[in-house]
């Protein structure tokens, strides 16, 4: 007997294509024998974790026979005291994915409609589709979010809004009142969660902390990270803030013990480190800027981005001059599957690995 297996699974499942990471470095080396290799694909900070992250994480390691502290007790009162919020208003995950995950499973079902905009986070679209809502996605407007055409999208059958500020992959942001006007707009039966990523690197005077708002909105959720600025991508550690309300319906579909113990005490750690957070932050500040004037060197267009990656503009179909910088050493981020297929993203890097890519891109383009 054949067992049909994708007959068996949900209709939102059977629509999903699998998540596509960063091409992994060892994965280049055993395809293509190459050495040497950068990566500059998956938004990592390249300083790495702080130094008192680092210390924390091995001394956990005498605790792993141990299962973590489910509750995440010193890590909330470390981000509560951080961002003057109550500790019962944080959720934590594995990973800001997984708190996105929990929004989705906790609120909405399939007769429910959630709207985020062309070109966000291919995150949204699966945790929408995985509980069988509808996914209703609007246009965007020069690459970022079209808040108009989002409030216009609201109907009595949404729930859920997602909305990245500032986004990936294209590094577009709002501004303070016009999200602010938004979450004003937003019908009472609708959440909305501002995924802020990247938050700690945004240097702008108006970009808002949309964290702020929580008292005024009690439909906002805010979801933040230590994957990016803070270094800690492998340990998979992320929050949300909401109302104590909305934190509670949260944490009722959080599975037990998400976030390990050495992620735990490494995030704890890494979030009293501020000299390191400001080394990182000035580190992508000076490389942002080594990637944009070597861009336009080489007359190339790219989207302006406030987080640490930025979309350059091939004006042709990037898959070539991605194949091509793999064989060079350098992983870069094709972007085609968010609706980008002229684009390649790259992330911020060190000094010396944002010169290789430049020298690399000029070489595949023909700049």
């Amino acid at each position: 007997m054949v067992c049909d297996v994708a007959a068996l699974a949900t209709a939102g499942v059977r629509g999903l294509q699998p998540y596509q990471p960063g091409k992994p470095i060892a994965e280049l080396e055993r395809e293509y024998g190459v050495r040497d290799i950068i990566k500059l694909a998956s938004n990592e900070s390249p300083l790495g974790p702080s130094p008192q992250a680092l210390a924390a994480a091995r001394a956990a390691l005498d605790d792993i026979y141990r299962y973590p502290d489910g509750n995440g007790f010193e890590l909330k009162i470390r981000i509560a005291r951080r961002y003057g919020v109550e500790p019962a208003q944080i959720t934590l995950g594995n990973g800001s994915n997984d708190v996105l995950e929990c929004v989705a499973r906790a609120f909405v079902t399939a007769e429910n409609e959630v709207v985020f905009s062309e070109h966000a986070f291919a995150v949204y679209p699966i945790v929408t589709c995985a509980v069988g809502a509808r996914a209703v996605v609007t246009p965007a407007v020069d690459w970022g979010h079209d808040l108009a055409q989002m409030r216009a999208a609201i109907t009595p059958r949404t729930r859920l809004v997602f909305i990245a500020n500032p986004n990936n992959p294209t590094g577009t942001w709002l501004r303070r009142v016009a999200l602010e006007e938004f979450l004003a707009k937003v019908p009472d039966h609708v959440l909305v969660v501002v995924d802020e990523a990247y938050f700690e690197y945004v240097q702008e005077p108006d970009y808002p902390n949309a964290m702020g708002w929580l008292e005024r909105f009690p439909n906002l959720i805010v979801t933040r990270t230590f994957s990016k600025a803070f270094g800690l991508a492998g340990l998979r550690v992320g929050y949300g803030v909401s109302s104590i309300a909305v934190a509670d319906m949260l944490n009722r579909v959080r599975q037990p013990f998400n976030v390990n113990s050495v992620a735990l005490a490494a995030a704890s750690a890494a979030s009293e480190d501020e000299a390191h957070l400001k080394r990182a932050i000035d580190a992508n500040h000076a490389g942002m800027n080594q990637l944009v004037h070597g861009v336009r060197r080489l007359g190339l267009a790219f989207i302006p981005s406030v987080g640490n990656f930025l979309c350059v503009d091939l004006r042709r179909p990037a898959a070539s001059a991605y194949e091509a910088l793999l064989r060079q050493g350098v992983i870069v981020r094709p972007v085609a599957n968010y609706g980008m297929p002229n684009h390649l993203r790259v992330t911020v890097g060190l000094p010396e690995e944002n010169e290789r890519f430049l020298k690399a891109l000029a070489h595949v383009s023909g700049s």
